[in-house]
């Protein structure tokens, strides 16, 4: 790695759009450190991929220091340039039902609350002092759930994602003046392997009438994370095909 080079750590990157943004900032150049609880994926390979990828169950509080130390080992000493934070679970009831606030309890809430919000917080208070060397830049993954309840998506997913937009606020307020802006994204209905049967109910009723490409939210990801949106922080970007009006 040149000194030059910028580095991204992506959670999230074995798919879908995690997938799109490995490849979109490793086309330009970037250094990316993916961490996922799976081992590197063979289905999203790219050049340096499995040295630069770090196993961690983001949803073990316990394990996060250990797994802040073994970041900072990859970085060596290197300044962070961005940080995204992509990985969330919104899992099902186990007959593949809605998981609601009735069919769900606090363990269940919990490990939902420590992917989607905790997390993220986590690896952004201990990562400080690489983002601010780098002058980094935070995107948070939202969801167009966080924001209307949502016919497939869980409820401990919905309000995850939006604790996890006011989360996105009070860190650009308090990161800002230390040079790192903090923004999210709000994906909409996203054509992923993950899509639930009945989508297409969905994308019938969007003013764009079609679903939302990978590739396309990973181009607004960069945007966010590169000069030409210096003076954004504290968005919230939905990406949706207008599903939000």
């Amino acid at each position: 790695m040149s000194n030059a080079q910028k580095i991204l750590l992506l959670t999230g990157a074995s798919r879908g759009i995690g997938h799109a943004t490995v490849k979109r900032f490793s086309a330009a150049g970037w250094r990316v450190l993916t961490v996922s609880r799976q081992a590197f994926s063979e289905h999203c390979p790219w050049e340096g991929g499995e040295v630069n990828h770090i196993q961690l169950d983001l949803s073990d509080i316990d394990t996060m220091k250990s797994g802040l130390d073994i970041i900072r080992e990859k970085l060596d000493g290197a300044p962070l340039q961005a940080l995204v934070n992509n990985a969330g679970i919104s899992p099902k009831g186990s007959g593949g039902e809605r998981f609601s606030t009735l069919n769900s309890g606090y363990e269940d809430w919990l490990h939902v609350y420590n992917v989607n919000l905790f997390a993220p917080l986590i690896l952004a208070q201990g990562l400080f002092n690489e983002l601010v060397a780098g002058k980094g830049a935070i995107v948070n993954v939202t969801s167009i759930a966080g924001s209307r309840v949502h016919p497939f998506a869980s409820s401990a997913y919905g309000t995850s994602k939006a604790a996890l937009a006011a989360m996105t606020r009070e860190m650009a307020a308090d990161f800002g003046p230390h040079g790192v802006r903090v923004n999210a994204i709000a994906p909409g209905e996203i054509d992923t392997a993950i899509l639930s049967p009945g989508t297409e109910g969905l994308v019938a009723g969007l003013p764009l009438r079609r679903l939302g490409r990978p590739e396309e939210v990973a181009s607004t990801i960069y945007f966010l994370c590169e000069a030409q949106s210096s003076y954004v922080t504290g968005a919230e970007i939905h990406i949706n095909g207008g599903q939000h009006v």
